[in-house]
């Protein structure tokens, strides 16, 4: 892989033409010179406040006060950051970008124009789709349908004879029309596939919903079948992806963990490196389907560099928190997925998939919302650590949504670290009161239970399915208040230093980089964001609205207001 750090970076199409002229060129032989970075406050979590840092390629090599760094670095150049408050660059543990690629060429009903209702987009989309083409939508909500929820006569109706998916917002399903279903080979007589379901009307006929692994599997085939979804080629996505970045950078994000990649999302990713235009560090799950490809290899948990690394495998244990369908140990009223939720893989194929990941020294990161889900997920992870103890690398829970406390001690005992939702209180709040009750409700994302047990826990959006920005997170952790008001989980409350650190360095510990960022210290990389306020002086229920003043990458900065 190129490491962009070795090639003038940019964060716009026009600095990154300006970087590539004959004079920057000359200048990048130059030998680099300590930058001095000052504002009124830096947040370092690696000690107390302090006003400077000083950077030399990339990297943190002195904190202290202004003037005590321009006398220890008399010749440096400086940087005023102004009146800004500066924290540690955001570190999204979980979400999907490269995703949001591919979803930049198609329509998404939670961006643009939302105005209108799903069924007039859809049918917008569908008309300018050529004759015969694939219709592809994303971020189906069938709460916000006015129309009522979508079914597969509905979507015949909007287009006859050609195939239309409508991929629910979690992801996690899709509505598919009759022509779409063929096509993925689901007749009305089939059974469900182990680890999904087939939605039916009362007829027994399939209505055109897919849950689960039924979807998974078409959705991500292995290498070597045909796409079930037709996509876009990875030179058409590579502007796509830079427009990502700098959706992310404007929210204060300087790295993420794309949490289900396939080999074209990783070499979609080396050839924005290679091009220059990546300007985020960015971590993959690999989907388990390519496990033995990676085995083969012999590639191991953490290969790569500052830019682009393998973090290692994703595994699903259960269904989707917000969607309704994860596997908890106790019956809950769901509009899909029976009366407690769906087990995605079978105990045994979790534990031999963990096993084998486990053994060849890499990390697997098991997406597991339930309650049930969580445990089962340890029972593999344990089973694996016991018979190949010569791995230590600390595997990951996803979303590890629910928890009680025989749970958090196994976790902890462990060395798992939770990957738990950001600002789902915030955004999915009425959805999982009416899903799991109050009392559920209530411990759902269980963060300081988790940190008071000693555990070092990461921060997340799961976006596009959950809310990106990290400040909302942040605001969510530390009040716990839902959309409309409600505080849900008043125990689980943290305070806003504890928040920062679980979207920073915890984020980091989760992908194995804790050496090197989350936090604002020599040898650390110099990846910061100038907020315009002081989270620790604003109104816990105004922190989401702080402004993103700049976010700096490696010392560059990648995206300012201002331009």
């Amino acid at each position: 892989m190129t490491n962009p750090a070795a090639a003038p970076r940019s964060a716009s199409p026009v600095s990154a033409a300006a970087s590539h002229s004959p004079v920057s060129a000359a200048a990048s032989h130059r030998p680099e010179r300590v930058r001095i970075f000052h504002a009124r406050a830096i947040t370092t979590l690696a000690g107390p406040q302090t006003q400077a840092l000083a950077v030399l390629a990339g990297r943190i090599v002195a904190t202290g006060g202004l003037a005590e760094l321009s006398a220890a670095f008399p010749t440096a150049d400086r940087t005023d950051l102004g009146d800004g408050h500066v924290v540690p660059g955001f570190h999204d543990a979980h979400c999907h970008p490269s995703c949001l690629a591919e979803t930049k060429l198609r329509l998404h009903l939670g961006s643009g124009d939302t105005s209108r209702p799903p069924r007039e987009r859809i049918a917008a989309a569908i008309a300018a789709t050529p004759p015969g083409g694939w219709v592809t939508v994303e971020g189906y909500d069938p709460r916000a349908d006015p129309g009522g929820r979508l079914d597969r006569a509905a979507l015949d109706a909007l287009a006859p004879g050609r195939p239309v998916v409508v991929i629910h917002f979690s992801c996690h399903m899709a509505v598919a029309n009759s022509p779409a279903l063929e096509l993925a080979r689901f007749r009305d007589g089939d059974p469900a596939p182990a680890g999904g379901d087939l939605g039916r009307d009362a007829t027994g006929r399939l209505d055109g919903w897919i849950y689960e692994r039924a979807w998974f599997d078409e959705w991500y085939r292995a290498v070597g079948e045909p796409e079930f979804l037709p996509s876009h080629g990875i030179e058409d996505l590579v502007e796509p992806l830079a427009e990502v970045c700098a959706d992310l950078h404007a929210t204060g994000i300087t790295s993420w963990c794309d949490a289900l990649v396939t080999p074209k999302e990783l070499r979609l990713y080396q050839l924005a490196s290679e091009r220059g235009r990546l300007t985020a560090r960015v971590g993959m799950l690999l989907w388990f389907r390519y496990l033995d490809e990676l085995r083969r290899a012999g590639l191991r948990a953490g290969f790569g560099d500052e830019w682009v690394r393998v973090v290692g495998v994703k595994l699903m244990a259960d269904g989707a928190l917000a969607g309704g369908t994860c596997l908890c140990s106790r019956p809950y009223r769901a509009e899909t997925g029976g009366d407690n939720g769906i087990q995605v893989m079978g105990d045994e194929e979790l534990a031999a998939t963990v096993e084998a990941a486990h053994a060849a020294g890499l990390r697997v990161g098991v997406h597991a919302n339930g309650d049930l889900a969580v445990g089962k997920v340890l029972d593999a992870i344990e089973r694996a650590r016991a018979l190949h103890p010569r791995n230590t690398v600390n595997h990951r829970i996803e979303h590890c949504s629910m928890v009680d406390d025989a749970l958090i001690e196994r976790i902890r005992r462990s060395g798992v670290t939770p990957v738990p939702f950001g600002s789902f209180v915030h955004g999915h709040g009425a959805k999982l009161i009416g899903y799991y009750g109050d009392e559920r409700a209530e411990r759902v994302c269980a963060h300081r239970d988790l940190l008071d047990a000693g555990i070092t826990v990461a921060g997340s959006s799961d976006y596009p399915a959950g809310p990106l920005n990290p400040l909302l997170a942040v605001q969510t952790m530390v009040t716990r208040r839902t959309a409309d008001g409600r505080v849900l989980g008043a125990d689980q409350r943290l305070t806003v230093a504890q928040a920062l650190e679980v979207y920073t360095a915890g984020s980091a510990h989760a992908t194995g980089e804790s050496h090197l960022k989350g936090r604002l210290a020599p040898g650390m990389l110099a990846d910061f964001v100038v907020l315009g306020a002081s989270p620790f002086d604003t109104d816990p229920d105004g922190i989401s609205e702080i402004p993103v003043r700049s976010t700096w990458v490696g010392g560059r900065r990648v995206w300012s207001a201002e331009s």
